[in-house]
């Protein structure tokens, strides 16, 4: 026998409230208490209640969906923190019984169009953007369109902009510190790329840590914009290749920091050993890198969940600085950092 389903008057019942009181809190009206709403959405969750979604979007003017557009020919576009970031994504939204509109694009000017189509065509109530750029005019578009929006990062116009970012620049400090504890002096740094507006974050963290440790900032030992193995490498000759070389160079994504060893081992030293290597990210392949890589670690599951609860409020409540948040990257030491080698120091 098919089994009845779950109305509201059932929860309603089971918490003793009326059945506009449990209608109200699951469509996020404002005027119910936030502890109200979150009873009656465990209780719905608890009694398996699924709301209709085209009745619900009738009544409400929303889908209860969020949306993620995917530029897939960026440089890293298919890195397996991916999976993790969306996992947490879908997560954040299912808990609130909410579901995930991902779409794909091939271009900034495709995302904006995607963007727009998603929007016109009510596939989504608001998106998360992640990768912030600079200048995002994917944030532009949505403030003219007047669809809620959150980053992932920062940009440099956060005017109404609700965003959860990782504090790169307190890593990327934590890491200058790290290396002057060893004896390091010299102290190198990769930029990633300039449209991004972590690598304007990071390279303030660079200076920041250079300051604490009373060491001069000297712009020969900083390349700019490189986000591949490829860029890394090249990079790292540069800096290597001047007459008196960093003992230690920090990249500001590790995918750039893998790229460096073999730029260090096409000078005939080695990684970890010679030069010091950080990196930032946390990305797989650095664990079974040679020798691992020490590097600051993201955990993009939890920045997915908590982007989807914020975007959520963004929607139900409109903006405040209350959805403005930051969190940490974790160090993972391994094998490529340690004191200056004299080698290098007498190269």
């Amino acid at each position: 026998m098919k089994q009845r389903r779950i109305t509201i008057a059932d929860v309603a019942e089971a918490l003793g409230v009326t059945k506009g009181t449990v209608s109200r809190a699951l469509n996020g009206y404002s005027d119910i208490a936030d502890g109200t709403r979150l009873r009656v959405e465990k209780k719905a969750k608890e009694l398996g209640y699924r709301p209709l979604s085209h009745a619900q979007a009738i009544r409400t003017g929303r889908v209860r969906s969020i949306g993620l557009v995917l530029q897939i020919n960026a440089h890293d576009a298919q890195r397996p923190f991916l999976a993790d970031f969306l996992a947490g994504v879908t997560k954040g939204a299912s808990d609130k019984a909410w579901t995930l509109t991902v779409a794909t694009s091939t271009s900034a000017s495709d995302t904006q169009e995607t963007l727009r189509r998603l929007v016109e065509e009510r596939k989504a109530d608001g998106f998360i953007l992640p990768r912030t750029f600079r200048h995002d005019d994917r944030a532009a578009l949505l403030k003219r369109m007047e669809v809620p929006f959150v980053l992932y990062g920062r940009t440099k116009d956060m005017s109404e902009c609700p965003s959860y970012d990782i504090l790169g620049e307190n890593a990327i400090q934590e890491a200058v510190l790290r290396l002057v504890s060893f004896g390091h002096k010299r102290i190198g740094y990769i930029n990633g790329g300039l449209e991004y507006n972590y690598s304007y974050v990071r390279a303030s963290g660079y200076r920041s840590g250079l300051a604490k440790a009373g060491l001069e900032y000297d712009p020969m030992l900083v390349q700019e914009d490189a986000v591949t193995t490829v860029q890394g490498q090249a990079a790292g000759e540069r800096l290597l290749a001047q007459q008196n070389p960093p003992t230690a160079i920090i990249c500001a994504v590790d995918m750039v920091a893998l790229g460096l060893y073999q730029a260090i081992r096409a000078f005939g030293l080695e990684p970890g050993r010679d030069v010091s290597v950080i990196g930032y990210d946390g990305i797989p392949e650095g664990a079974y890198a040679q020798p691992p890589l020490t590097t600051f670690s993201v955990d993009n599951r939890r920045a997915g969940e908590r982007l989807a609860e914020l975007l959520i409020a963004r929607i139900r409540d409109g903006y405040s600085e209350d959805l403005i948040e930051f969190d940490s990257a974790r160090l993972v030491a391994r094998a490529s950092d340690g004191p200056p080698s004299w080698r290098l120091i007498q190269h």
